[in-house]
């Protein structure tokens, strides 16, 4: 018995040896592997989170420092792009006999794809470098880019009709806007493109001459030019006015109805929340709600500075503010058109629209002689149209004797407008389209 356990624990201590010089070996001698590609992607997520993190907190070193797989991002990046394209060109072949590649360098361009087209994007994350969404009208296959990451070059060219998003509102946009310009010029030049539009969100004053250069109609490449504000421009054969649309670029979603939306009683006669600029008309407005205890009435909230940005609490007050008025007050700004016109739809909440011109070049055009708002005017909007707001006192009065069933018929009516608004504007921008691109020829 003591023979045999002797040899068992010999034989186990030699195992042990064997085990330890093996681990030795490889240990010191072993050939060194290189990190499995998942690794090397966490890594790279890691340090482009991290460097993201740091542009945030340091902007003004975000754009010098070194990223040693930032080559390696942007050829996977490419690829997967490149790739979609491809599954979706199989996809789509027989079923459409057009495409269009939409390019979103604005957020206006959201409320294209999101609002009007009713078009997903994917990733859905807001902050995505690269969002991209399909959608087929008709017989035309649309499909739309956007994010940091689209950047001129930098992405494959495989269609021929593009329609560009750009801001031309101040003159530090307008430099980058001419650059993409600039970029789809040499694409014509080298037949990659056949056709271009561009949607524009223009400059306030509606001082736009810079883009007149590249404009078909003075020896350019841009065929046709959908343009925000009441440019004098507007003929409806080149140039076409387009909607301001909600503020996407401070995150306003696009809205569902609801039930409770529609019918309940809403607390407040009206609202208005935003900057009151000295000597204004907003200032007039701020001082007539306070006559007779209106501003008891109404949910006001008054900035003396604009603030661009919005955070996760000032963005659901407003939210609320609107669900929970019959009226938003739309006081005129820099133009008549602001971003409020269309929230306050979002929500049936019928827009008081001061109905004056501000200064600038903007006006009426050789279609239209009702100048401000053309475009909403012209399309019947159902809106409560004042020239001074020393007419609200009266317009609150009529407001108090409505019953809850007359506002719930109003709501319904306000906001199935809006659907058809932007239907409509879908339809007539891709028929725009249509016509102008393929009509005479089957590219």
């Amino acid at each position: 018995m003591r023979l045999t356990r002797k040899r068992l624990c010999s034989f186990l201590i030699a195992l042990y040896c064997l085990f330890s010089l093996y681990a030795a070996y490889h240990v010191f001698f072993g050939r060194h592997r290189r990190p499995p590609a998942a690794s090397l992607r966490g890594l790279r997520k890691g340090a482009a989170a991290a460097r993201e993190r740091r542009g945030r907190e340091q902007s003004s070193l975000g754009s010098e420092e070194w990223n040693p797989w930032e080559g390696d991002e942007k050829n996977e990046q490419q690829q997967r792009f490149k790739t979609s394209l491809q599954i979706l060109n199989k996809s789509t072949k027989g079923k459409t006999d057009f495409h269009v590649q939409i390019w979103g360098k604005a957020a206006i361009g959201l409320y294209l794809w999101e609002h009007i087209f009713e078009g997903l994007l994917d990733p859905t994350d807001v902050t995505a470098q690269w969002r991209e969404g399909n959608s087929v009208v008709g017989r035309t296959h649309y499909s739309f880019i956007t994010g940091p990451a689209v950047v001129p070059g930098y992405f494959p060219i495989d269609v021929n009709n593009v329609v560009l998003i750009l801001n031309g509102r101040e003159k530090a946009k307008i430099f980058y806007a001419t650059q993409w310009l600039l970029y789809a010029q040499n694409l014509v030049q080298t037949k990659k493109l056949q056709h271009l539009a561009v949607v524009l969100l223009g400059n306030e004053h509606c001082n736009n001459e810079w883009i007149n250069q590249f404009l078909k109609r003075n020896g350019g490449f841009v065929e046709l030019l959908f343009i925000i504000y009441d440019s004098p421009w507007v003929d409806d054969v080149n140039i076409f006015q387009w909607p301001l649309g909600v503020a996407t670029y401070r995150n306003f979603p696009l809205v569902e109805p609801s039930w409770s939306m529609l019918h309940n009683e809403r607390p407040y006669l009206c609202n208005f929340l935003g900057t009151v600029y000295e000597n204004s008309s907003r200032q007039a407005l701020m001082n007539i709600l306070k006559q007779d205890g209106n501003d008891k009435l109404c949910w006001v909230s008054a900035r003396e500075q604009w603030q661009p940005q919005e955070t996760n609490e000032s963005l659901k007050n407003y939210q609320d503010a609107l669900l929970q008025s019959d009226l938003t007050l739309c006081p005129v700004g820099v133009n008549t058109e602001c971003y409020r016109i269309y929230e306050a739809c979002s929500y049936g909440s019928v827009p008081v629209v001061e109905d004056i011109m501000t200064a600038g070049s903007c006006g009426n055009t050789s279609v239209y002689h009702n100048a401000p708002l053309q475009l909403l005017k012209s399309m019947d909007a159902p809106f409560i149209f004042i020239k001074n707001w020393n007419e609200l006192p009266a317009i609150l009065e009529k407001e108090k004797t409505l019953i809850l069933q007359e506002k719930v018929q109003r709501r319904k009516m306000l906001l199935h407008w809006y659907q058809n608004f932007k239907r409509e504007l879908k339809r007539k921008f891709t028929d725009i389209l249509e016509s102008s691109f393929f009509m005479n020829n089957k590219g």
